[in-house]
């Protein structure tokens, strides 16, 4: 197996021009795994650690930029106030140690139907930045997952910042899994008030082929709360409004029987986390919440269990 290490982006893109079927590694989390298990035997693995601007972010007037290896650890410390939902996400990402190492960019890149970072992404906005000696180009992150464990990348592309709209209002974040750390997720579930434009966004993951946006139900509440005046008067939500808003969520999973869970019960959990998961941001939003701050103690543990 050859080890490419490149010290500069420029040549990094170079390299996967030259190898496009080099592997990239940056935190190894997933890549090493799937070596030491004998999964995957690549031909060449490109080494990205040297490459200091994929481990910095930039953050801007709406938006933040996000470079591909910056770890989970550092989204939680100091990203926590402009993406709260990926933060709650991060808390629940394996053990310190993977936290340390595991990366946005990283996630992206396996694919996994079970990726945490992905429904905060779903219900915050983001745009993969996908770069090859070609040119540049953004994907919006409900078209990068293409089917379990593929994306939108060319071969010779590799991803270099994901772009993330800062939160405008809560976000919450939860998880199941057979245990309440150091696992793969059963489901999870990743929910955002909008209160500029009045939406809600939802997303699903572990629960289809790929991570998914509950369109249906995001449908349904956008409405009811606009109907009802709740953004205006930040009243309780009905009951009948959660339940309906969470029989959406389930009805769209298209989940499978697997080591961790039958589809059966994956599509109830996703019910229930919804139904929890709107009950705690819509309770930040009455009371005054605008989603900064969420998840900023991480000696808690992370995100709340559903």
């Amino acid at each position: 197996m050859e080890f490419l290490r490149p010290a500069r982006w420029e040549e990094a893109l170079a390299a996967k021009a030259e190898h496009p079927s080099a592997v990239p590694i940056a935190g190894g989390t997933d890549v090493m795994v799937e070596i030491n298990f004998d999964q995957r035997r690549p031909a060449q693995l490109l080494d990205l650690n040297r490459v200091a601007e994929l481990h910095e972010w930039e953050t801007g007037e709406e938006s933040v930029a996000l470079g591909a290896c910056v770890p989970y650890t550092r989204i939680i410390r100091q990203l926590r106030r402009e993406l709260p939902g990926l933060a709650l996400a991060a808390h629940t990402v394996g053990s310190p140690q993977i936290r340390n190492r595991g990366s946005v960019g990283g996630n992206l890149g396996a694919a996994s139907p079970a990726g945490d970072s992905h429904p905060p992404l779903l219900t915050a906005g983001a745009e993969v930045e996908a770069e090859s000696v070609r040119g540049s180009r953004r994907i919006p992150v409900e078209e990068f997952f293409t089917g379990v464990k593929r994306n939108a990348l060319a071969e010779d592309e590799l991803i270099r910042r994901v772009h993330i709209k800062k939160a405008d209002g809560p976000q919450q974040f939860s998880k199941i899994g057979t245990r309440n750390a150091m696992v793969i997720a059963v489901c999870g579930f990743s929910v955002a008030l909008h209160p500029a434009d009045r939406t809600v966004r939802a997303a699903v993951g572990s629960a289809a082929p790929t991570p998914f946006r509950a369109s249906a139900a995001e449908d349904f509440l956008t409405a009811a709360l606009e109907e009802e005046r709740l953004w205006e008067s930040r009243a309780v939500l009905r009951p009948s409004v959660a339940a309906r808003f969470a029989e959406l969520c389930s009805a769209a999973c298209s989940p499978i029987d697997d080591v961790r869970g039958s589809a059966a019960y994956r599509r109830h959990a996703v019910g229930v986390m919804a139904r929890r998961t709107l009950g705690w941001v819509w309770e930040e939003y009455r009371s005054g919440g605008d989603g900064a701050g969420a998840g900023t103690d991480e000696s808690a543990g992370g995100s709340r269990c559903a």
